[in-house]
């Protein structure tokens, strides 16, 4: 590298250039770093022209030593006869350095200051619990196992196993704490939109025999026959996971909502929302809670269930509109052939008087949805067709949407005795029962809103059955290994944390790619060390998402060869990015 000075007698700057060879082998130069402006410079200098040559000369040798230690060629001798060192980890990965840039714009260190000041312990806890949420995003497993697998993050543990348990109890005496501050913190990481809550609940099984503290026999959503936990989530209106609480299993869920939502009007600063979930937890005590304070509430509900006189008003096909026009349709005068009918939705609304509640019933028909479900109940008669032609697999439906619903057994009888055969046949009253309810949907709200509104935001309730998917499947968050209470909670928190991470991972990262891409492709992120070079080489894939990934955080693992220096660069750059999101919230 080499110093130049250009620009007018009275207007000049000085700077380091860099000669470098273009792709078709001729060579140029280019601007490497600005020193400054010539004049002022020179003043520091007491205007000895000289001198200050000299130091900007020594200057480019800094930089140019600088370069080639980082960026510069590297010769490697290895030996085909020197075997590698034994319990050395050579594969490092380095996926969860843009994991632990999201912690540090979170906070999480601070938080885990704050919570040392209340108690006594020695680790650190920050490492634990940020750990803990690499692992569960990035190879779920035990509590052991996720320790070990920290072993082969770019930077190791400094802690040991008995801290992770000592730290567990902790993490869940303060989850209220650690749930607030990471939403208030989460709001200069993404803007968080609080005027739709979205909850819901679903439950996490025990590899276990026997009932124990929370661990309880209930009505398992997995149908398994094993002690759970229920877990309640409260979701904003852009798919954040907002808050969590873990119940014993054989709680009814309608009694989860009230002391969780209790605690985000209290410790979040959030106390004017509407409220949406499905009918399992729209019970009329948590309706009336959400009817004042600013609250309101959309809550879904069956029409199969409700009694005869209004399922038969609301089922009438007559006094639809469409949305967007006030004129009435008849909905069995309606060509669903025609484009623009298939993909409109018509509505219908009916006060409904609930005691101190003043209700307004929404019933919605679309004939999209309507093909949808009949497209679904055809494949469900085809298999329980399948069931009827193979007498080995005759079996009872365990769930509202399984085929075997469609098998009618029925027992040929000879005069009044049971015969030794039975006779297995489609149940066609059960299937032209179910589809006359093919396209309807309907929900019970206080809104006075547009009900274009209203559909909308009940229809974003998918997002939060999402996130309950993602947990169960992508973080592997069943079955729980912890035995004690207070580690299943903690093993929740970090479950929830983690899908905070992710969820604001994705959202970075433009919505643009699904949730096994990200995960799989961070995964795969490893580099392998060199020791007797004092490098590392990447040896994974560089894809669209790798450059999305460098390019948004603003360092790279992608490099041919990365110096033991650089590595401690990448790593200084993806704990500083807290001081940039805080300006980029400002502006």
């Amino acid at each position: 590298m080499y110093i130049s000075v250009t620009g007018s007698k009275n207007n000049k700057d000085i700077y380091i250039n860099q000669s470098y060879r273009k792709e078709d082998g001729s060579s140029s130069s280019r601007i490497y770093k600005k020193l400054g402006k010539y004049n002022e410079l020179l003043e520091q200098f007491d205007g000895d022209d000289a001198r200050l040559i000299a130091w900007a000369k020594e200057e480019a040798k800094k930089e140019t030593r600088l370069y080639k230690e980082n960026f510069g060629k590297i010769t490697l001798e290895l030996s085909k006869s020197a075997r590698i060192t034994k319990d050395e980890h050579r594969c490092l990965n380095v996926g969860y350095l843009f994991l632990q840039s999201i912690c540090r714009q979170l906070r999480i260190d601070r938080i885990a200051r704050r919570i040392k000041a209340r108690h006594r312990f020695d680790y650190d806890l920050n490492a634990i619990l940020t750990n803990l949420i690499y692992a569960r995003l990035l190879a779920p497993s035990s509590k052991r196992s996720s320790y070990s697998y920290c072993q082969s993050l770019l930077e190791q543990p400094k802690y040991s196993l008995q801290d992770v348990y000592r730290a567990l109890s902790v993490i869940a005496e303060e989850s209220s704490l650690i749930q607030s501050e990471l939403y208030k913190n989460s709001n200069f990481v993404h803007h968080r939109n609080t005027t739709i809550l979205y909850y819901d609940c679903t439950n996490y099984y025990f590899e276990i025999e026997e009932e124990d503290g929370i661990k309880k026999y209930g009505k398992s959503k997995q149908h398994q026959p094993n002690p759970i936990v229920t877990m309640g989530l409260f979701m904003d209106a852009d798919g954040m996971p907002l808050a969590f609480d873990v119940f014993p299993g054989n709680q009814n869920e309608q009694t989860t909502l009230k002391p969780l939502e209790s605690q985000i009007i209290r410790d979040f600063d959030c106390s004017r929302f509407i409220f949406c979930s499905d009918s399992g937890l729209g019970s009329k005590s948590n309706r009336l809670l959400n009817s004042f304070g600013g609250r309101s509430y959309v809550i879904t509900q069956s029409l199969k269930k409700m009694k005869a006189d209004i399922r038969e008003v609301a089922m009438d096909p007559h006094q639809f509109r469409r949305i967007g026009s006030d004129q009435f349709v008849n909905l069995d005068e309606l060509d669903e052939t025609n484009p623009a009918v298939y993909n409109a939705v018509y509505y219908k609304l009916l006060p409904v008087v609930t005691g101190k509640l003043d209700e307004e019933l929404v019933v919605t028909y679309s004939p999209k949805y309507k093909a949808y479900q009949r497209r679904i109940r055809t494949r469900q008669i085809e298999r329980a067709q399948a069931i009827i032609d193979s007498p080995e697999k005759k079996r009872k439906g365990k769930n509202p949407n399984d085929p075997a619903r469609f098998v009618r057994k029925t027992s040929v009888t000879e005069d009044g005795e049971i015969a030794d055969n039975t006779v297995y046949e489609l149940d066609t009253d059960r299937i032209a029962n179910e589809a006359k309810y093919d396209g309807f949907y309907a929900v019970v709200t206080n809104l006075t809103d547009d009900v274009a509104e209203i559909i909308k935001i009940n229809k974003q309730r998918w997002e939060i059955e999402e996130n309950f998917r993602i947990m169960k499947t992508d973080f592997e968050a069943r079955p729980v290994y912890v035995r004690r209470e207070d580690r299943i909670k903690a093993h929740f928190l970090t479950c929830f944390v983690a899908l905070l991470v992710y969820r604001l991972l994705e959202s970075k990262l433009g919505d643009q790619y699904s949730c096994r891409q990200i995960l799989d492709t961070l995964r795969e992120m490893k580099v392998t060390r060199i020791e007797s070079a004092g490098i590392f080489i990447p040896s994974y894939t560089r894809t669209t998402l790798t450059d999305h990934l460098h390019e948004i955080f603003g360092f790279r693992t992608d490099t041919e060869a990365i110096t033991n220096a650089m590595a401690k660069g990448i790593i200084k750059q993806s704990k500083e990015n807290w001081s940039d999101a805080l300006r980029a919230s400002k502006k």
